[in-house]
């Protein structure tokens, strides 16, 4: 499996009537490779959520083309088997009025609904498991009952119950406290080992370093810079790039008023 993008556009009518456009994203190119922590990262309105998007098939492309596995991108119940998404509010994706069985039930309907019940029970322990919950932890508690943390590993879970190939994450721990935030990175990087290809959309330029093999940087809509991790860190090349890592707080020194 592989993930390209290519000279990918999108342009939205906006303004009275649609007589205006924007172009929220401009030729846009790179590829996700299995096993590969891609971080797309940028202000916002610089594109990145747009792509995202557009990965999952959940707004159409204007110009280019997405390849997904050899082949031009096609939503289908098949391409959804093979790639999901965890976006950045958990607790928008849960209706409050279910427990959070219901986000595992849904998939068992559409996708497994012949499979025996002691199949089932199997399969989701074994997704549970690869985020680090017990069945107990979650099975049969409403939302509120959980923490951040747990229901964005829920949200994994009911990927993982595809056997997907492609995850997009976008802004996944942005609304999660600190202590949870390494917890949902370890368990990226623990999918990424077992061979998961990794959308990685941020803001947070400390995050995308943390997880990621390459790293794109957006700004309007393009990619002002792209390649391995190490290298744009170590040694960006765009006045764009440099200027996002000097904003950085640095732990190791306080605050000054020059």
């Amino acid at each position: 499996m592989t993930l390209a993008l290519e000279d990918v556009s999108k342009t939205y009518r906006i303004g009275a009537f649609g007589s205006k456009s924007l172009l929220a994203v401009d030729g846009v190119s790179f590829t996700v490779e299995p096993g590969e922590v891609v971080a797309l990262i940028g202000e916002s309105g610089s594109g990145k959520s747009t792509i995202g998007r557009m990965i999952l098939g959940l707004t159409g492309i204007t110009g280019g083309r997405i390849m997904f596995d050899g082949a031009p991108l096609a939503p289908s119940k098949e391409y959804y088997r093979r790639a999901q998404g965890v976006f950045q509010d958990p607790f928008s994706s849960f209706n409050p009025v279910y427990k959070a069985d219901h986000v595992f039930a849904t998939v068992r309907e559409g996708f497994f609904p012949h499979e025996r019940n002691g199949a089932w029970r199997e399969r989701l322990a074994q997704a549970l498991d690869a985020v680090a919950l017990r069945p107990d932890d979650v099975l049969g508690k409403y939302p509120h009952q959980l923490s951040g943390g747990q229901l964005q590993r829920v949200l994994v879970a009911r990927a993982l119950l595809l056997d997907i190939e492609l995850l997009v994450a976008d802004e996944v721990i942005s609304m999660l406290d600190a202590s949870t935030r390494i917890d949902v990175l370890n368990l990226l990087g623990d999918l990424k080992q077992r061979g998961l290809a990794i959308v990685f959309i941020t803001h947070d330029l400390s995050l995308g370093h943390y997880i990621s093999d390459n790293t794109v940087i957006l700004r309007h809509g393009r990619i002002v810079e792209s390649g391995p991790t190490p290298e744009i860190f170590g040694h960006p090349q765009h006045d764009y790039t440099k200027a996002l890592l000097e904003a950085v707080p640095h732990l190791h020194g306080r605050w000054r008023d020059d």
